[in-house]
């Protein structure tokens, strides 16, 4: 399915209407117990969100932005104030460094992106070079926080932290199961993220001392239209189970053609990527999107502020899925407008000292309280097995946040009912 299937307005956030229906539902923060503060900042936070809301990215980035609005109405009851400055990076790095400057020249005091590391990675130097805080939502390349920037800080795993909870968690899947996989066959996209994804395994594996062997690494382009020679490598190699390392519309193209070509495997994995949980890989793949799971940070059952966001979410978009793009968004919102609160100034270096300082314990995605390391990296993180069951995303492990039971093996594409 191509990007440009979305409704084009889309990528200008989301409508009047859905707006209204999401603070409607302002009433849930105090019910569920969520702090409640009438004292508001006199002057809102102006932060520059840059999301690529057209282009290859767009159906991730427009769920991205719905993650940065949706929580406009909590946060306002919560006593922050936020202004958003909304900029589409086309899913382009040159154009997520146009549009960060062209943020900060309009009076942005804090950034906030990317989705993809290679724009993020470009926005970073822009927010090191002009002194402005940047707070990344989602990007997993180990440069972000590797390379001594002083304003960037990440509430994302890198891919090492990526790769490794999403290995450890297969050994974690198949003593559930009572079956161990002796091989697997790796397929990942060869962007920015895929190739430190690939890195990081690569690096894990001999050390995690894994019950399986990749017998075969396949590399593809995210912006490919055909992935049929990949697919008949993968089958050729006659694996266990498949492993992939996607985006989200390479990954429909992925199963689909696994369909058609009938590679029957005892499971579609992925250690830590995006892509199988989306809503758009469900209504493209119906049956064939079942049983595909990730090993990914996600939503933490157990807060309060993440079963409010799922249903004021779940009320203003019925068809879409609150998932880690939102989730995630959202937290970068929080951190955002925390540490503008705290600081209580819009100076940059006020709004860099208080996001050091950040310790954020009530959240909405698994792992302890947000704190920054001194290289900008929270590693208070945890990735979760979420497997597609029913139609929707679903944890199933690990048990104490598990909503149902893994299913693995998967039951064959042929004979699906």
């Amino acid at each position: 399915m191509s990007d440009n299937t979305m409704n084009p307005s889309a990528s200008k956030g989301i409508s009047r209407r859905q707006f209204t229906a999401a603070a409607a539902t302002g009433a849930l923060i105090s019910s569920a117990g969520l702090p409640f503060r009438s004292a508001r900042a006199a002057t809102p936070l102006k932060l520059g969100v840059l999301l690529p809301r057209s282009g290859h990215l767009a159906l991730i980035g427009q769920a991205c932005q719905r993650g940065a609005e949706i929580g406009l109405p909590m946060l306002r009851d919560m006593g922050y104030a936020v202004e958003l400055m909304n900029a589409d990076t086309e899913s382009n790095p040159d154009s997520g460094r146009t549009q960060a400057e062209k943020l900060i020249r309009e009076g942005a005091q804090m950034l906030m992106g990317c989705f993809d590391s290679a724009t993020t990675l470009a926005v970073a130097g822009v927010a090191e070079q002009k002194g402005i805080p940047f707070v990344v939502n989602i990007g997993a390349e180990p440069k972000i926080t590797e390379q001594g920037f002083k304003y960037v800080f990440r509430n994302f795993p890198s891919a090492p932290m990526l790769g490794k909870g999403g290995l450890l968690l297969y050994k974690d899947m198949f003593a559930a199961a009572g079956v161990s996989p002796k091989t697997a066959v790796l397929l990942h996209v060869n962007d920015s993220f895929g190739m430190g994804m690939l890195g990081g395994i690569n690096a894990l594996m001999p050390k995690l001392d894994m019950p399986f062997t990749i017998v075969e690494t396949i590399a593809y382009d995210p912006k490919a239209r055909d992935l049929s020679i990949e697919v008949a490598k993968a089958k050729a190699a006659k694996a266990d189970f498949v492993m992939t390392v996607t985006r989200l519309n390479d990954a429909i193209m992925l199963v689909r053609e696994m369909v058609k070509q009938q590679v029957e495997t005892m499971g579609i994995t992925s250690p830590g990527s995006p892509g199988m949980y989306d809503k758009q890989f469900f209504k493209a793949l119906g049956k064939y999107a079942e049983f595909c799971s990730v090993n990914i940070p996600w939503f933490d059952p157990k807060q309060e502020m993440a079963q409010v966001l799922s249903k004021t979410f779940e009320k203003a978009f019925p068809e879409e899925s609150c998932d880690l793009n939102v989730g995630f968004t959202f937290e970068a919102v929080l951190i955002a407008a925390d540490a503008h609160k705290r600081a209580g100034s819009s100076d940059p270096q006020a709004l860099t000292e208080a996001l050091r300082a950040t310790n954020i314990a009530k959240r909405v995605m698994l792992g302890g309280a947000i704190k920054f390391e001194a290289n900008g990296q929270n590693m208070n993180l945890r990735s979760a097995v979420v497997q597609n069951l029913n139609g929707r995303p679903t944890v199933v492990l690990p048990s104490e946040s598990a909503e149902a039971k893994l299913v693995f093996p998967m039951p064959p594409f042929k004979g699906r009912t």
